[in-house]
């Protein structure tokens, strides 16, 4: 448990001003998830994502997806050889997806048949190439990024793709102190550089932790009732029912109860909290949800349902 605060300090020491950003990160990782940042350029997304490797001690990859990026790019593909002996037949070579990081920097530029190449991986740890399926290493994880503002040349994520991130982390600016405290560190003659403080197997053993971690009934009941709240064909909010197209499925509460336990074991306490349940609502929720075409004319914002839905268990 100590070494997991060590975590966090030190990837604090690279990564100035986002203290939120890192825990939820860590509690993506912790919980043996997928995380999607979403931030303006600049903002250290992708050298969050560095910085967690070297700190968790894993093999890190990065993608820069482009239009013309193709799933073999990602996954690898079959080669046919001949051998010295004049016999031929396909091997398999690995794509950049054969890591325990990945890093897929600006998903939302690939095509959506680039994009979905990540869906098997990303559920079942596995891909099918050539009717074959080839395990990827343990732990893995995708750090992807998306620039909010840019759209020309973009793909959104489908639905059935966002469902399977743990979170959605919303990148912002860092405050004045922090910036001041990045202009120093970073511009000088020797930036500040992580230190490894776990490894594979540590972080292996931290995730089966999170899983033991016992879970009291009305915290349960709390993300049983949030989100389920937010479903509007069932919701006992008629904002929900009138502003919401559709809720978060069954595999948002399986996030949250794993968040949840996670976010415990980072604070060094045994067992989560319904203050658990309220931070990680949001960065849980919202890739899971969407509101009405007449919501998003009339101005309406998710975090502001996402808020409403909150009041119910805090």
């Amino acid at each position: 448990m100590a070494r997991i605060k060590e975590v966090r300090a030190s990837v604090a020491e690279v990564i100035h001003g986002q203290d939120e950003v890192i825990t939820e990160v860590l509690v993506t990782v912790l919980s043996g998830g997928h995380a999607l940042l979403i931030g303006l350029p600049g903002l250290a997304k992708t050298r969050l994502a560095q910085t967690l490797g070297v700190v968790l001690g894993l093999a890190d990859k990065r993608v820069q997806f482009t239009p013309d990026l193709m799933p073999a790019d990602i996954l690898g593909s079959e080669v046919l050889e001949e051998t010295t002996e004049g016999r031929r037949g396909f091997r398999f070579l690995p794509g950049p997806v054969f890591c325990q990081l990945l890093l897929a920097d600006e998903i939302n530029r690939a095509s959506p048949r680039t994009q979905s190449a990540l869906l098997q991986a990303m559920q079942e740890r596995q891909v099918s190439v050539a009717g074959l399926a080839h395990d990827l290493p343990r732990p893995f994880h995708v750090l992807a990024t998306q620039n909010p503002i840019e759209q020309e040349g973009t793909y959104p994520l489908p639905e059935a793709q966002l469902d399977r991130f743990l979170t959605q982390i919303n990148v912002g600016y860092p405050d004045e102190a922090a910036e001041r405290r990045m202009l120093a560190t970073t511009t000088g003659p020797e930036p500040a550089q992580a230190a490894p403080v776990m490894t594979a197997a540590d972080l292996i053993e931290a995730q089966a932790l999170v899983r033991r971690l016992p879970v009291g009934e009305s915290v349960i009941d709390a993300i049983l009732t949030l989100v389920r709240a937010g479903r509007p064909e069932m919701s006992p909010l008629r904002e929900v029912r009138d502003l919401v197209a559709w809720g978060p499925g069954p595999r948002a509460s399986q996030s949250l109860a794993l968040a949840v336990r996670a976010r415990a074991l980072l604070d060094g306490r045994l067992a989560p909290s319904l203050d658990d349940v309220v931070a990680l609502a949001p960065p849980v929720l919202r890739h899971r949800m969407a509101l009405t075409f007449g919501a998003r004319a009339d101005g309406v914002l998710l975090s502001q349902v996402i808020d409403r839905l909150v009041r119910l268990i805090a």
